[in-house]
């Protein structure tokens, strides 16, 4: 069973991750070019060569852009999967299709949402090239800690459940992970700003279309995953029901034994 929703979960990521690709090509990547003649005429200013591309626009923008939006919703898909083995059936909501739902909400939430309230995504031009690795490295970690955080509150509401009620044990539980959230985001430096003359509406748009490429993906491995999860769990309970029948009828008929 876990293998086949594996498989499941994963094909569902590849349909996202052709759907995120196709949000950010026609939404992100205009964002990313204007970024990018931005930081090329400042370069032109100061007297500064021309950076040198490995690859070039036209092959970022579309294939490097696809490849990369299908591993991450493959994988995407592939961990939903896995979580939902677990889940389904132990955390209180009816059905498959509501279930898949709700984990791709949290993980949005999780992964993307609360990691970006602190460290939000900046376009070509906007940080010091000279700190990439610092600022990489700081945004794995609000992310790692925003799924800590969201581990504890599991835990901790999983354990108060009995003593307080389903209401209150949840309740309770939010506020841990809260408080964790905004510990971190007291601790964690901030990033760098954006460099002056930059153009606000092209940042705010960037931004806004990262988190709608990132709710794209979660939005259709849920909805994909869970309608072939509850298939694929119909199938398994038609398969028990005429197994189970097949049994009985045995054991009923009287010439079974002869």
């Amino acid at each position: 069973m876990v293998r086949s929703l594996l498989v499941r979960g994963m094909l569902a990521g590849l349909a996202a991750g052709v759907a995120a690709f196709a949000f950010a090509f026609l939404v992100g990547e205009p964002q990313v070019q204007a970024a990018i003649e931005f930081q090329e005429r400042r370069a032109a200013r100061a007297g500064e060569p021309a950076a040198v591309e490995v690859y070039s626009r036209d092959v970022q923008r579309t294939i490097g852009l696809l490849t990369a939006s299908i591993a991450l919703g493959v994988g995407f898909g592939g961990l939903l999967a896995l979580v939902f083995a677990y889940a389904y059936g132990r955390v209180g909501i009816a059905g498959a299709r509501s279930t898949a739902a709700a984990l791709a909400v949290v993980a949005f939430a999780t992964l993307t949402l609360v990691p970006f309230t602190k460290y939000p995504a900046n376009p070509p031009a906007v940080g010091d090239p000279a700190t990439i690795d610092e600022r990489t490295l700081l945004s794995f970690a609000m992310i790692a800690i925003a799924a800590l955080a969201l581990l504890a509150a599991v835990r901790a509401r999983a354990r108060l459940a009995a003593r307080l009620g389903a209401w209150d044990a949840t309740v309770v539980a939010g506020g841990v992970f809260v408080a964790v959230i905004a510990v971190a985001q007291l601790i964690l430096p901030a990033m760098d700003a954006a460099p002056p003359g930059f153009p606000a509406d092209v940042l705010y748009r960037f931004r806004l279309a990262s988190l709608g490429i990132s709710a794209t993906l979660w939005l259709v491995i849920g909805l994909a995953f869970g309608a072939a999860a509850e298939r694929l769990l119909a199938q398994q309970r038609g398969s028990r029901s005429r197994r189970s029948l097949r049994v009985t009828g045995r054991e009923e008929d009287p010439a079974a034994g002869r």
